[in-house]
């Protein structure tokens, strides 16, 4: 992982921005979450992808709270969060509804990469949503091969943990799936360096390998929005035009669709300033017009 490009002003200054640490419990089982901007005011919550933390957002929330309570949970199996017998999109769904109703909000924006933009959308097709709007980014809503869906299985039975002797041997482990070698090595860094945890015969990952066993979404598996929904696509990542026509058919069409130019599946390692452009103007709209 190379760490020699400078880290431009927008970024030390946006990691200045401490968020503050919380807790709620969902279906019994502890879930944490971070915040920034002004306690009361409407909420947005950012939704990280499988495998994924909330501190793959910590460089983006800080651009949406000005006026935005912005909320980052770690899902369950994931991250400070607790691990659960079996997951589901369902019971994520749930997670972010209930960190937004825990900041006062039942009418939040939720806005979701890849994995995470499966919970936002499984969250808006939900009888009686109340959400204001809802985002999914780059998130390749798909029939599964089976080949794939083995390996999720396969990895969804496997030992829950890795054990790594030190710190910089669970670093050097750390990439992206896919990988892109144009993500931008301070952000990288930074999302590795939060994805770790010390235990006591070495070190090992933050997240449950069973998450994978529920990581996916198939065409299926959509209902109609309930609420505005939008979709980000990175021109380069996995939700290509016709799984994202396809979706948005399936989400009731008329769905807004944005492409982040020269960007992989990962939009905020590698294109972190455009997708906070296009972020923001999702949620003013849906504030303006919600």
């Amino acid at each position: 992982m190379n760490t020699d490009e400078p880290v431009p002003a927008w970024f030390a200054e946006a990691l200045a921005q401490r968020p503050d640490a919380h807790q709620v419990t969902v279906d019994g089982c502890e879930v944490a979450y971070r915040t920034w901007g002004p306690a009361g005011a409407p909420v947005v919550v950012l939704v990280h992808g499988g495998a994924a933390h909330a501190g793959w957002w910590d460089h983006v929330a800080p651009f949406l709270a000005i006026d935005r309570r912005v909320v980052a949970l770690d899902l369950s199996g994931h991250g400070d969060s607790g691990w659960r017998d079996a997951y589901s999109l369902e019971t994520w769904a749930r997670e972010v509804v209930a960190v937004a109703a825990a900041e006062g909000d039942a009418e939040p924006v939720v806005l979701g990469h890849s994995m995470g933009g499966f919970v936002a959308l499984t969250a808006a097709a939900q009888p009686g949503c109340r959400l204001r709007g809802a985002a999914a980014v780059d998130s390749p809503v798909r029939v599964l091969p089976d080949t794939v869906r083995e390996r999720a299985r396969e990895a969804a039975s496997a030992p829950r943990t890795k054990r790594y002797p030190d710190r910089e041997s669970i670093l050097s482990r750390f990439r992206t799936l896919p990988d892109d070698d144009r993500d931008l090595p301070y952000v990288t860094r930074h999302v590795a360096e939060g994805s770790v945890r010390r235990v006591d015969d070495g070190w090992t990952w933050k997240f449950d390998q069973r998450i994978f066993g529920s990581s996916a979404m198939s065409p299926d598996m959509l209902g109609k929005a309930e609420c505005p929904v939008a979709l980000v696509r990175a021109e380069r990542g996995m939700a290509t035009p016709a799984i994202v026509a396809d979706t948005a058919e399936r989400l009731g069409g008329r769905v807004p669709v944005t492409t982040v130019l020269d960007s992989g599946h990962h939009v905020m390692l590698d294109q972190p300033v455009a997708l906070v452009a296009v972020l923001q103007t999702l949620t003013q709209m849906w504030s303006i017009h919600g």
